[in-house]
């Protein structure tokens, strides 16, 4: 029986610079699915990290005249606090050169490769890009440079440690191909089939300690340096203490959950293609799922240290006081597996005139109404055509995650509270409420206080739905309006709604569990019939 175990992990970036909000898209798009399986109920464990070993890095230290290892832990130590100012939910966060587990890892992962006869010395020839770490062969190249980054590779003349990673590309063909190893999205997937049927050579795994100027994990028994992206692809095992404490690892990779890596388009090769020849190889488990992620671009340009172009995702967060408008323009406004421009024009309109003007102005409106006509006390929800609207909105959130198209997820949110704004313009109940200050009939203001009533309880009814298919997505803004309609933000997504004293509200919002118990009729009747 499958467990409900959900390892996730993000890639690992070079620290040879400060962040920019290019990688801010991969952190929060791992996280909103962290957050979504928890509030399933599932028993997740979500890593990031950096990579610190790359020779991309030391020749960064080099330029600035600086030790490498000081150079590594001060860029290290701004990724890690980004995770922090983003409010990302990770268990582990994995830095290669100062983790003691790490060596330990990919020594294992070494040792148990080359007992399989996998790795090999040879003299090698070949054009290297320092910005991608990888040899590239001529056909491969853009008018003779390098398509990531345009810029003149280096000939590199060595005498290395060589993977067999061609005896490994029929199997991982058929693994994609019949989707026990998924890769999406499908056009992501075409790419590394076509890689695959191209036919797969033998790649370098280790560099010479001059080269790479001693800094990096030791090949076992050598003075040579193992290759970065062997030995970055092994932290996605460091944090779950492969080779020196296997508990954690047995119940999240060797178990029979799902492992699941989060990556940028142009490192999907390395993880769908060398990293599951790697684990092969060493007879370990395989990933379930790559979630391949485009690019940020500036005026079409993708956003990048060495492009001169990123965008510090610090200064945003602090002019907003919260991660949640860049989380918002990350996991709304960029489509989750296409490229994305940014711009901070975007973001301050939609910051104000959809977080702001639909949801905030929203919710004040109908809680003000609510505390001055009826003391905060939601009448009962009526059977109306908004509150089935909202009722089903987490279904279709969740079917957005369901497809990696988180910006699917969200947009669900918001033309929900499009229809919810234009419906309180419509039915205009600050109107009624200055009616019922007047003198009039009792059977008359019976009707009216009715009407009002049923008004502002199907906006709370929604509101309180929409509070808790935010909290993946924007865990603060979920939290606080939780906390504006007096309500506990949940563990689960089935939780019954509890006032913040703790008192189980009956029916309140209803989840797919409890839905399926109740005709619809019953399900509007019972949703939340009160709060304090």
């Amino acid at each position: 029986m499958k467990t409900s175990s959900k390892y996730l992990t993000t890639s690992i970036p070079y620290v040879n610079s400060s962040p920019h909000v290019g990688f801010a898209l991969e952190l929060v798009q791992a996280d909103a699915y962290a957050r979504h399986f928890r509030l399933l109920g599932k028993d997740v464990r979500f890593q990031c990290g950096t990579d610190d070993n790359s020779l991309k890095n030391v020749r960064a230290a080099e330029a600035v005249g600086q030790g490498v290892a000081d150079f590594v832990a001060a860029h290290g130590d701004s990724f890690e606090r980004l995770g922090r100012q983003l409010d990302i939910s990770n268990d582990e966060f994995v830095r290669t050169s100062r983790d003691p587990r790490h060596l330990a890892c990919v020594h294992s992962l070494w040792n148990a490769c080359n007992a399989r006869g996998d790795l090999y010395r040879k003299a090698y020839e070949g054009l290297y890009c320092v910005g991608c770490e990888q040899f590239y062969e001529p056909s491969e190249l853009d008018d003779g440079k390098c398509p990531e980054h345009g810029v003149a590779l280096e000939l590199i003349r060595e005498e290395n440690w060589f993977f067999r990673l061609s005896r490994y590309g029929d199997q991982i063909l058929d693994l994609i191909e019949t989707q026990k190893l998924q890769v999406t999205p499908a056009h992501r997937r075409n790419e590394v089939v076509a890689l695959l049927r191209r036919g797969l050579t033998d790649i370098s795994v280790s560099r010479s300690s001059e080269r790479a100027r001693g800094w990096g994990v030791p090949v076992p028994g050598s003075d040579e340096v193992v290759y970065v992206w062997f030995d970055a692809l092994a932290n996605y095992l460091t944090g779950l203490g492969h080779g020196s404490d296997d508990l954690v690892y047995q119940r999240y990779w060797a178990g029979d959950g799902e492992r699941i890596h989060f990556v940028g388009k142009g490192i999907s090769k390395f993880h769908a293609i060398y990293w599951p020849a790697i684990l092969s190889s060493a007879g370990l488990p395989l990933p379930s799922s790559i979630f391949v992620h485009g690019y940020l671009t500036v005026d079409g340009r993708k956003i990048g240290k060495s492009a001169g172009n990123g965008i510090s995702p610090d200064r945003l967060i602090e002019a907003y006081g919260t991660p949640d408008a860049l989380r918002y323009y990350l996991l709304r406004h960029i489509r989750s597996a296409d490229d994305g421009d940014f711009s901070e024009e975007r973001l301050e309109a939609v910051w104000s005139g959809e977080l702001g003007g639909q949801l905030g102005n929203l919710a004040n409106r109908v809680l003000t109404l609510l505390g001055n006509a009826f003391d905060g006390i939601t009448p009962q929800v009526p059977d109306s055509a908004l509150v089935r609207q909202a009722s089903g909105l987490y279904e279709r959130v969740h079917q957005a995650f369901d497809n990696y198209e988180l910006h699917v997820g969200l947009t669900e949110i918001f033309v929900y509270l499009g229809e919810a704004n234009r419906e309180f313009t419509r039915q205009a109940p600050w109107a009624d409420a200055r009616a019922l200050l007047g003198h009039m009939e009792t059977d008359k203001r019976a009707a009216i206080a009715h009407r009002l009533g049923a008004t502002l309880a199907e906006q709370v009814h929604g509101l309180a739905i929409v509070a808790r298919c935010l909290l993946p997505f924007l865990p603060r803004a979920g939290a606080e309006l939780h906390d504006k309609l007096g309500l506990v933000a949940p563990a689960r997504y089935d939780a019954p709604l509890a006032v913040s004293g703790g008192r189980t509200l009956p029916g309140a919002v209803l989840f797919p569990q409890r839905r399926a118990q109740l005709s619809s009729a019953s399900a509007s009747n019972e949703a939340i019939s009160s709060y304090p």
